[in-house]
């Protein structure tokens, strides 16, 4: 990496000047935080949706995802789902839960169960572009028109819960049964249900033993840790409060002993079967980067699971092309393909190893290592430069981003665009990705967090944070001004990659630190 390092530039999104010695402040473009993608149909839904409790935007009280007296009360979510007929007991279902990684398993694995043939609802969070996005059936986010239509019908029911219930029951609480609704309505044969918010007090936690077909832990680390119990000991135990009697527990990792020691003793505790997916899967790897033709840049992998007793592979599947790059989504496909070998087990027979392959390499998300296609790049203004978009938010996905881009990117010129969320760790998230990746400047700046500003961190917070990550690795830090537009940030970094570009190769610009920055720079393509 050339010319800056000895001073690493931390930039609050101020504008350039011809020596990026002295930034200094200035009017940027617009800021493109209030563009809306969503659909106009759904405006009276969402309205209602916002009129209720918001833990998204607002931050989540202490204590409120562990199972304690100050945990959420999951009774509500029991009486509000009666009230509803109980449609979550209408089908099998998958119940995903864990730090990080869950989004992506998630989708891997339904894109594995459609390989095979079966009707599939997935629910998810947070959307990048459309609430849509968190209910899709067999691939396809919910239509409006059906949202709508589901969300008139039951409405009634819906007013009196919130009534008897003392208005008590949030925005997440609400839509998640409505899921569970669609999902009965739609006759899926499974969903896939991503918890929201550790496991034991998630309100997706109602689904019961008798029609559960695994439970899914992907990772376990330092995030939403006051609302966990405050260490790390307390989250695992929350997570793993989504373990139901006699059914198999999928754990992905790897975890620290102690962690993994947590996890396995509630599923003894439960009577459940534990399958480790990073130990029967430690043969699978990463062969390289290949840009396959109208796919992109993919990594090429062989995954390989094996019997944990004998070592004898039980799939072995030879370059498999992942969209999902990093170590990190490997090991997502992984944990994902355990699980399908389980429901292959309890009589899912349409799993086939041929479906695997297929869900796999189908499965793409936004916002998750996410490419920029040369077009889309040029209508950001940013001719020749590579973007990536990645919602890194964590200090074990800034690890995971910065691994991706050492392995694969190794001597790229590159700027960070930066904005975060207020309740995440910043000084360790900055120490991460500074620790290996050697950019020529970081670019922070701030987003709408769950479309409002209460939860959003502002420029001047997050630079003191990285600045204070700079120094405690010794790096010499440059400090600069502040401006909040995103759109602004994107093009300030591409004149520093400009200004000390030397040859043809324009570089790369990484949006990280949130989905809410990563949908606002997509939401800006929509316009």
């Amino acid at each position: 990496m050339r010319a800056l390092w000895s001073q690493l530039s931390i930039i609050s999104n101020c504008k350039l000047t011809p020596t990026i010695r002295r930034p200094s402040a200035a009017n940027m473009i617009t800021s493109n935080r209030n563009l809306s993608t969503e659909d106009p149909e759904l405006r009276d839904f969402v309205g209602f949706l916002e009129s209720l409790k918001n833990y998204e935007k607002s931050g989540v009280p202490k204590g409120a995802g562990t199972d304690s007296s100050e945990g959420f009360d999951l009774g509500r979510m029991k009486r509000l789902m009666l009230r509803l007929h109980n449609p979550h007991l209408n089908y099998k279902v998958v119940h995903v839960a864990g730090t990080k990684g869950k989004g992506s398993t998630s989708a891997f694995l339904s894109n594995v169960l459609r390989a095979g043939g079966y009707s599939v609802g997935c629910y998810s969070s947070p959307h990048i572009l459309s609430i849509k996005e968190r209910i899709s059936c067999n691939g396809e986010p919910v239509f409006a028109s059906t949202l709508n239509d589901l969300f008139y019908s039951i409405r009634p029911i819906i007013d009196q819960s919130i009534q008897e219930e003392d208005g008590s029951l949030s925005h997440f609480e609400i839509l998640t049964g409505i899921a569970f609704s669609l999902f009965a309505k739609e006759n899926v044969d499974i969903a896939v249900i991503e918890a929201g918010l550790g496991g034991a007090r998630d309100a997706t936690n109602v689904i019961e033993s008798s029609n559960l077909a695994a439970s899914v832990i992907t990772t376990i680390g330092e995030e939403h840790m006051a609302a966990l119990g405050g260490s790390l000991e307390s989250i695992a135990e929350a997570k793993s409060g989504i373990t139901k009697h006699g059914r198999p527990v999928v754990l992905g990792g790897p975890f620290l002993p102690h962690i993994e020691d947590i996890l396995r003793s509630k599923a003894a505790s439960m009577s459940s079967p534990v399958v480790l997916a990073s130990n029967i899967g430690s043969g699978s790897s990463i062969k390289g980067i290949i840009n396959k033709d109208g796919i992109g840049l993919c990594q090429s992998c062989d995954i390989v699971i094996q019997n944990e007793k004998d070592d004898k592979p039980i799939v072995e599947l030879g370059d498999v092309n992942l969209r999902m790059l990093g170590h990190h989504q490997l090991q997502n496909a992984v944990t994902a393909t355990c699980v399908s070998l389980c429901l292959r087990d309890q009589g899912w027979s349409r799993v086939t190893d041929e479906a695997i392959r297929i869900g796999l390499e189908s499965t793409r998300l936004l916002g998750r290592s996410q490419f920029l296609t040369p077009k889309e790049a040029e209508a950001l203004q940013l001719p020749g430069a590579t973007v990536l978009l990645d919602g890194a938010h964590t200090k074990e996905s800034a690890r995971a981003l910065k691994e991706m881009i050492e392995n694969e990117f190794a001597g790229k010129r590159l700027v960070f665009v930066v904005a975060m969320a207020s309740d995440k760790d910043h000084v360790s998230f900055a120490k991460e990705l500074l620790s290996g990746v050697r950019p020529e400047a970081v670019v922070l700046t701030e987003a709408d967090i769950g479309g409002g500003k209460v939860r959003s961190t502002s420029c001047s917070v997050l630079k003191e944070s990285w600045i204070k990550a700079a120094d405690e690795l010794g790096l010499g830090v440059m400090e600069a001004s502040e401006n909040k537009s995103v759109f602004g940030s994107l093009k300030l970094a591409y004149e520093i990659l400009k200004h000390n570009r030397t040859g043809e190769e324009a570089g790369m610009v990484i949006v990280t630190g949130s989905l809410h920055i990563v949908s606002s720079v997509l939401a800006s393509l929509q316009h």
